[in-house]
C-alpha cells in the first residue's frame, strides 16, 4: 500500500491504524516526509519518536490532516 499521495495532505497528520485482531491505534503529529515503507512501515512524530508497524498485521489506515 503506497501512502505517499494521501500522507502529504498537511505538515503533520494523524493516522488511525486498524489491525487484523480488531485493535485500533491512533498516532498523532506524524511527519509525512518521514514515512518509509517496507515489511515494516516506519515514521516519526514531531517529538522524534520512531514508530514501526508490521504491514502484514494491518487491515486499513485512516489519514487525517492536522491544523
Amino acid at each position: 500500500m503506497n501512502l505517499d499521495s494521501s500522507a502529504n495532505i498537511s505538515e503533520t497528520i494523524t493516522q488511525i491504524i486498524h489491525f487484523v485482531n480488531g485493535e485500533k491505534r491512533t498516532f498523532e503529529n506524524i511527519l509525512p516526509n518521514t514515512i518509509k515503507q517496507g515489511q515494516f512501515t516506519k515514521f516519526k512524530n514531531t517529538k522524534g519518536t520512531l514508530i514501526m508497524i508490521n504491514d502484514k498485521n494491518v487491515l486499513c489506515i485512516e489519514v487525517f490532516a492536522e491544523n
